[in-house]
């Protein structure tokens, strides 16, 4: 049986007032559900996830994080986030988050927890040593120079390159532009000459 479009109205219609009349409107029992962040402490910070550098509300509750949501006074985000963003609290809230650096010694088939003094120190002691042992003062290369006669001849010449092959570093789209500044600084201190940034790659 084929209902036009007149008929539906007026079942629907229909059904609408017999549910009103038969089921008059009952008082229902308000509850109110208690805030999730009823005296949480606010910190205002920064999305660590990617280069575009969104506010964020965090609040902790004895220290520990209930709730991400998007600072709606930030000018980048104006409150919103992605769903990346969203699920921040997972960061801190994971229980197979590593809190300690983790160290595999060579050969060694299993990982183990070291201290984070111990780590740096590594790391910069390892550094170091690589600088040391692959710093070069001087390169050498060829160039096109005139000869007596003048015509052009290849001449093998050293130029001054203070400089390590050695060690590479890959930056971070987290890092302010005042950070990439000074770790550039650092990087070419050392020597370093391939220095490139994630958001480059």
């Amino acid at each position: 049986m084929g209902v036009s479009r007149r008929d539906f109205l007026k079942i629907s219609g229909g059904s609408l007032l017999a549910g009103t009349v038969l089921f008059p409107e009952q008082e229902a029992g308000a509850v109110v559900q208690p805030s999730k962040i009823a005296g949480a402490t606010e910190t205002k910070t920064i999305c660590p996830y990617c280069s575009v550098g969104c506010g964020m509300n965090v609040h902790t509750i004895n220290g520990k994080v209930v709730n991400v949501e998007g600072d709606p006074d930030h000018p980048i985000n104006e409150g919103t986030l992605c769903s990346k963003g969203q699920s921040l609290f997972q960061i801190a809230n994971n229980p197979l988050r590593l809190t300690k650096p983790k160290y595999r010694a060579p050969g060694a088939a299993e990982w183990k927890d070291v201290e984070w003094d111990w780590a740096l120190d590594e790391i910069a002691k390892r550094v170091k040593q690589t600088r040391d042992k692959t710093f070069k003062i001087t390169s050498k290369s060829k160039v096109k120079e005139k000869g007596p006669d003048g015509q052009d001849v290849e001449v093998e010449k050293a130029f001054t390159v203070n400089r390590t092959d050695a060690i590479a570093h890959v930056g971070s789209a987290a890092l302010d532009n005042e950070e990439c500044y000074m770790l550039q600084k650092l990087l070419r201190s050392w020597g370093l000459v391939y220095i490139e940034h994630q958001a480059r790659i």
